[in-house]
């Protein structure tokens, strides 16, 4: 995979090492400098042209939006700022994505997925990395105030339980404050299929089923209603 050259531009250290923490958490990405202020910026790209740029607005001699009115070919741009009567600005001048300080790691993750989403480069997105076969094969959930990476080969099921979901995996379960129809959405239908309002399973460990049942392991997994036609269509192909 190839790996996302980016430069963090900001006045603040505190900013600086904030996102500096969250690039060398992401093995997509390679931080090549840190900047403070818009000139070194402009300086910097002139030596060495970077894939990815988070780059603060209010910076002394060349604030950020000046700076990138000034770059003829701009690398592409993630906005992180305290500003939020910039954002306008930002769009206009076709950044990527807007971060209102102080970020955290999972907008910070999601930011970074627009960005593969525009380069068609592979990189960790929302929350996740594809692999070579242009399927997710990580995912990132939150859970006890951080970012616990999944493999998705070792999801067994996903349980909806109102505000929450938990995942179900062969040594553990995950419980993480998103909705299931969030997971439904991100998830591949080749791996991953909603069998009822409850419940996702994956199609990879399901062992058994019925008209009503599906076994995962030791779990009896139900089939509702709603779904039982399209799953065992889908099952019985």
């Amino acid at each position: 995979m190839k790996k996302i050259n980016c430069l963090i531009a900001d006045d603040e250290e505190i900013a600086r090492g904030i996102i500096e923490s969250y690039v060398k958490q992401l093995d997509s990405l390679n931080l090549v400098g840190m900047c403070s202020n818009g000139v070194e910026v402009y300086n910097a790209l002139e030596k060495q042209p970077v894939d990815l740029l988070f780059l603060d607005i209010a910076m002394p001699h060349l604030t950020g939006i000046d700076l990138l009115r000034t770059l003829k070919n701009p690398p592409a741009v993630i906005l992180t700022t305290a500003f939020r009567e910039f954002a306008l600005q930002g769009y206009e001048l076709n950044v990527v994505d807007y971060l209102l300080k102080p970020v955290s790691f999972e907008r910070f993750i999601k930011a970074v997925e627009k960005v593969q989403s525009k380069t068609g480069s592979q990189l960790t997105e929302n929350n996740s990395i594809q692999n070579k076969d242009n399927e997710l094969a990580f995912i990132y959930v939150k859970s006890d105030k951080k970012m616990v990476r999944l493999a998705l080969k070792d999801i067994l099921y996903i349980e909806g339980l109102k505000d929450y979901v938990k995942i179900y995996m062969p040594d553990r379960s995950i419980i993480t404050y998103r909705t299931l129809t969030s997971f439904e959405e991100k998830l591949s239908a080749s791996q991953f299929l909603r069998v009822h309002r409850s419940y996702i399973v994956s199609l990879n460990h399901i062992s058994a089923y019925t008209a009503t049942e599906i076994e995962i392991g030791k779990a009896i997994i139900p089939i509702g209603k709603a779904y039982a036609k399209e799953v065992l269509k889908l099952l019985e192909a």
